[in-house]
This record gives structure tokens, C-alpha cells and sequence, in this order.
């Protein structure tokens, strides 16, 4: 935290008449604020840059660590500007591992599926964790929670009275995920936290897919700074053209940066200053495999895009949108010592790492300890719920036999669920999936023991031939979610992640196929990433052995929940027509 007293220091550091604990020489300065590239010191005190010069050894003595970076080229830690860590399901510790050697030093989030199970002031062990680790996180607090509408259950339902409360929180730095649904119909929180943000002029992060014309006229005038949400390049260009801060995505599961650059490198170039990365949802064996934010940097100079407009796209851009530019972004005297060597700007290979004015790593080798925190029994027992049998996943309709026309969540897309209608069969008053069909169950838990929700439904898409997949990870509300094509394999999967206090699992044929534990909130892991990602390997495999033709089976089943992603999901709280903001029934017609 910032005294009057360190204040002090950091200014006499600037001054040199403190010397620097770091210096970074002989190295090309990537200058994002004027687009140039020149020889450059550096000079870092205390975790802040107090001095970027031709010469710097006024600023060294003899206590200074001296980085060599003869022949590299000098760039701002790279940011995140919106993602949800827990859906990677590591802990910060291991994601700070897992994103910092590939030069992201700084995240924008709203740890809202940490708020969903342990509450905001949960948070702090949390924060704490962070504090430890070499990452940044920039926090937001959500606009609400649930984010679901109708609402579904969580363990913490974020109100207005706390953006009265955390607007005026030194970490708070927004509202975070401002969906479109929830300004078209004036939720009274929202809008109060709203008017809250304006007041204390904390920005806006919002979340407004397929948003064009009125639609998108109407949600602006809610005062959101900045979108992550866009389809294609035609939605994302109308969106900067009337004002937004626009962020192309790039998550585990939805590839929309070769779509969404179209806006630049065929549109409008000169949108590309306003224009920022974010990965949203990622995953251990992604991150190991292709990288983080600098994956991004790599995809965007393929396009087309010039070496220093993406790195613009992912340092300077991000903070200004952001407003947190006075911290992170480029460097510059003032702001924090995140400073990436990296081989040259049209290949950017992240050699060595400086966060927080700390070397972690050099040349590719670690040189951070990473320390896993003692978890405590708050954040290790959130699972309640008691044993369930094989008939609680079993449809009953008030028909004997003969047939029923269902509507069942049809998944043709990541990112989009459409409705589609199967006459499946009815036998002793239970709705029979079908294989032949391509319809499988599904079945979401409440599993804070508040009210003993389960909701149940079809879905396709899906091609399960047997067996059944379930997750406690499952943003938005981080329900017990679990589909498949037979009541005992549903059964014997919820009830192990019941008993192990969460994870992920599939079960085939009465044995457990492949178990993920997520003991941390039941959403995340203190696995290595490598570890991590071989049981990723692992659960994708069993999953498809079901019969799954998905790319990432349990990925699209954790959110089947978020009732944001068109048109339809399922919560605890029943089956959601999201055209229409309200539950549906899926029985569509009995016939004897």
C-alpha cells in the first residue's frame, strides 16, 4: 500500500538520489505509448519504474541486480482484461504459474465464481493469495449475482448495497460483466449500482452479445466503458463505432479473434487503439499448449495486424480502457516494473519475466517460489447436499405409456443453444432418452443446502450413447450439473462429487471412468498446471468414450447454466428460454 512515506522514496528514486534495486540494460524499448522502438535502459525501485534513459548508472550502485538484455527487445507486461480464473479451475497460485511465464503479469476479473460459493468478503483469503503470487488482479465487483435470469441459487447474491459498500473499496476498480438483460429490464440493484459507479466514476465492463442497433443504443445508455462479447467482425465494428472499448476473445472453447479482427485489418485500422485481448475462459492444457495473452499477440500478427499495434492490443490498450493505465501498461516512469524480454516484436517469445519489480523468470527457467496457501475449512466444504438415487434423475410425467414431444437445449456451438423438438418415448410414466435420438438427461443441483433445487431436462447435440459427465464448476452459479444417458451412472457421479466436496467426473457403466477433484470451492484445484492438464486430457477422453462428439464435453456442460449464451440453458431453478427471460416446460405434448 502507498504511505506518504514510500511516496517519498519514490520520488527521490526518481531523482536518483535513491539507487535502483534493478536494472534492466542494453535492451530495444517497445514504446506503446508513441508506436517506436529505440534503445533503452530501465531503472526499478521498490516495484515501480522510476527511470527509462539512454544511461542509467547514475540510478545503479553496487546492491543493483543487473539484467542483461543485449539483443532483446523490452515490453510492457501483457494483460487479461477479462476472465474468469476459476474456470481454469486452478487456484490464483497455480494460474500465476501456469500465465505469468507468457508475459500476462496482470488480469482484469471479478473472481464471481469465487463470490457465487464463498461471498465478497471471502474474497480476502483470496486476495491474499494473490498479493503472494507474481500476478495483478484488477477486481470488479459484479454488476449482481446471480447473473441468471430467472435468478437461480447461489451461497451470495451481490446487491446494491454492496457496490454502496465496495465502490469505495481501494481494490475495487468496476462493475464488473454488466449483462445486456439486466438493463433492458431496469433490474432496481442494477440500476441502483449503476448510478453507484457514476457517482464514485468507477467504469463499466459490460457483456452485450449480438447487440446491434436500438438493442445496443438502449444498453449503452447504461454508461458501460467497455464490451468482450461480440460475434462477428460486423457486431464488434458497430460497437467501436459508437464508442466502445472493444475486446476481441480468444477463450478455450470460443476462437473469435480471426473472426473479430476482420473489424480491423478490413474495417476501420484505426478502431485497432481502442481494441484489447481477453481469453475470458481458459484451461491448463490450453495455456501449456499455446500460450495466454501472448497467443493472442501471435494470432493477431498472423492476420495481419502490425507487431506493435497487437502489443498496443495487449498492454496500453487494455489498461486505458480499463483505467488502470496509471499502474499498468506500458513502461514508463511511475508505473509498475511488469517488463517482458522477449526475442522481437513480429515473433514475440516471452523470454524472460519481471512482475512487481521481481525476476520470475529468466531465459525460460523459473526463478519464483511458488507457494500454496493452507486452505481453510470455509473454502474446502461447500458442497451440501444429501445422497441421490437413480430415480431422481428420472422424468415423470403423468402418463403411463406412449410418447412425449419434448423440447430439449440443442448445442450446436459453444456459445449458442438453440431449441429443438424430439418425440421420445414414454414407459411406467418416465421419459426415455434416446441414443437413436441424440437426447440425453439433465439435471442441475442446488448444492449449498438452502432449498434442495433440482431442476431436470433434455439436451442434444451431444451424441451420448451411455454413461454420464457431472461438474461443480459451472459458472454462472456453480450448481451441481450432471448429464447423461442413465439414471444410475447420473446418480453415482453427483453423489462421488457430493461426497469428495466437488470436482469433475465421469462415470460409465457403474465405475468411475476418469475424477477431477476441485476441493477449493468446489470450483478449483492446487494441482501444477501440468498435472492439471493431463486429468483435462483424462476427463475429455472419458467423456468422449460416451459417445460425445463436442470438442470439450465437460467444458460445455459447465455452462450449460449461463442463461446469457442464446437462447436456452437450465439452472436449479427449471429450464430457461433466454429469448423470453423466463423458464419453459419441456414437456411439450403427452400422447397415449
Amino acid at each position: 500500500m502507498l504511505t506518504k512515506e514510500l511516496l517519498s522514496e519514490y520520488i527521490d528514486a526518481g531523482a536518483a538520489k535513491r539507487k535502483a534495486d534493478m536494472a534492466i540494460l542494453g535492451g530495444t524499448l517497445i514504446n506503446v505509448n508513441t508506436s517506436e522502438y529505440y534503445q533503452a535502459d530501465v531503472a526499478i525501485y521498490k516495484g515501480k519504474i522510476v527511470a527509462v534513459e539512454s544511461d542509467i548508472s547514475d540510478y545503479i550502485d553496487e546492491h543493483t541486480q543487473k539484467i542483461d538484455a543485449t539483443g532483446k527487445y523490452l515490453a510492457p507486461g501483457l494483460i487479461d482484461c477479462h476472465i474468469h480464473v476459476e474456470c481454469s479451475k486452478m487456484s490464483m497460485t497455480r494460474f500465476a504459474q501456469a500465465v505469468v511465464p507468457h508475459g500476462t503479469t496482470s488480469i482484469v476479473s471479478g473472481l464471481d465464481e469465487y463470490i457465487s460459493v464463498i461471498g465478497v468478503d471471502g474474497l480476502k483469503a483470496i486476495f491474499e493469495e494473490v498479493d503472494a503470487s507474481p500476478l495483478k488482479v484488477f477486481w470488479a465487483l459484479p454488476y449482481k449475482t446471480p447473473y441468471t435470469i430467472p435468478v437461480s441459487t447461489i451461497a451470495y447474491n451481490v446487491t446494491a448495497k454492496d457496490h454502496a459498500k465496495y465502490h469505495q473499496d481501494p481494490r475495487c476498480y468496476g462493475i464488473w460483466e454488466l449483462v445486456r438483460e439486466a438493463v433492458q429490464t431496469k433490474d432496481p440493484d442494477t440500476m441502483e449500482a449503476l448510478v453507484l459507479a457514476q457517482k464514485y466514476h468507477r467504469p463499466i465492463f459490460g457483456c452485450s452479445p449480438l447487440a446491434t442497433g436500438k438493442a445496443l443504443n438502449e444498453y449503452l445508455m447504461s454508461g458501460v466503458r467497455v464490451d468482450h462479447e461480440s460475434y462477428d467482425h460486423e457486431e464488434f465494428l458497430e460497437k467501436a463505432r459508437k464508442g466502445i472499448h472493444t475486446i476481441i476473445r480468444e477463450s478455450a472453447v470460443t476462437k473469435f479473434l480471426k473472426e473479430n479482427v476482420r473489424a480491423i485489418t478490413e474495417g476501420a485500422p484505426g478502431m485497432a487503439r481502442h481494441t484489447s485481448f481477453c481469453s475470458d475462459d481458459v484451461n491448463a492444457r490450453g495455456i501449456l499448449k499455446e500460450g495466454h495473452i501472448d497467443h493472442m499477440i501471435h494470432l493477431a500478427i498472423a492476420a495481419g495486424v502490425e507487431p506493435m499495434t497487437a502489443i498496443q492490443m495487449a498492454t496500453i490498450n487494455a489498461a486505458e480502457a480499463y483505467q488502470i493505465d496509471d499502474h499498468v501498461g506500458s513502461i514508463a516512469p511511475g508505473k509498475d516494473a511488469d517488463i517482458l524480454l522477449v526475442d522481437q516484436p513480429g515473433t514475440f517469445q516471452v523470454e524472460t519475466v519481471i512482475s512487481k519489480g521481481t525476476l520470475v523468470t529468466e531465459n525460460g527457467e523459473n526463478k519464483f517460489h511458488y507457494v500454496i496457501p493452507e486452505r481453510t475449512d470455509d473454502l474446502l466444504h461447500t458442497v451440501q447436499h444429501t445422497p441421490l438415487t437413480a430415480d431422481d434423475f428420472a422424468y415423470h410425467v403423468d402418463l403411463d405409456e406412449g410418447t412425449a414431444v419434448v423440447e430439449t437445449i440443442n448445442s450446436i456451438g459453444p456459445f449458442m443453444r438453440k431449441r429443438r423438438d424430439v418425440e421420445l418415448e414414454v414407459r411406467g410414466g418416465i421419459v426415455c432418452p434416446s441414443a437413436e435420438k441424440d437426447v440425453a438427461l439433465v439435471s442441475v443441483i442446488e448444492r449449498y443446502g438452502l432449498n434442495g433445487n433440482m431442476s431436470k431436462g433434455f439436451i442434444s447435440g451431444w451424441s451420448f450413447q451411455k454413461g454420464a459427465i457431472a461438474t461443480t464448476a459451472a459458472p454462472d452459479d456453480n450448481n451441481l450439473v450432471v448429464a447423461g444417458a442413465n439414471y444410475e451412472d447420473m446418480a453415482l457421479a453427483a453423489n462421488t462429487l457430493i461426497e469428495q466436496g466437488g470436482g469433475q467426473i465421469v462415470v460409465i457403466d457403474g465405475k468411475i471412468v476418469s475424477f477431477l477433484p476441485l476441493p477449493i470451492a468446489g470450483i478449483a484445484s492446487d494441482l501444477s498446471p501440468e498435472e492439471l492438464a493431463a486429468k483435462e486430457n483424462e476427463l475429455d477422453n472419458a467423456a468422449k468414450a460416451i459417445g460425445s462428439r463436442l470438442p470439450d464435453p465437460i467444458f460445455y456442460l459447465s455452462f450449460l447454466p449461463i442463461t446469457a449464451i442464446p437462447d436456452l440453458a437450465i439452472t436449479d431453478g427449471g429450464n430457461v428460454d433466454y429469448t423470453k427471460l423466463s423458464y419453459f416446460d419441456p414437456i411439450l405434448e403427452l400422447k397415449k
